[in-house]
């Protein structure tokens, strides 16, 4: 992992019936779990989003 935007690397631990989820999808859309998983964590909700969007909307 040397590319620049690498700044923390995180373990995981998966049920075996979400390791073969996400196996699958990643077999169906040819993309790298780590791909699919930075997704999803960019696409999370936090308080501090929540309230930017709510100030920035009065």
């Amino acid at each position: 992992m040397n590319k620049k935007w690498a700044v923390k690397r995180i373990t995981v631990n998966l049920a075996s019936n979400e390791a073969e989820n996400l196996e699958k999808y990643c077999d169906q859309t040819g993309r790298p779990a780590t791909d699919v998983i930075r997704e999803l964590i960019r696409g999370l909700t936090t308080a501090s989003a929540e309230n930017r969007s709510h100030s920035n909307s009065l």
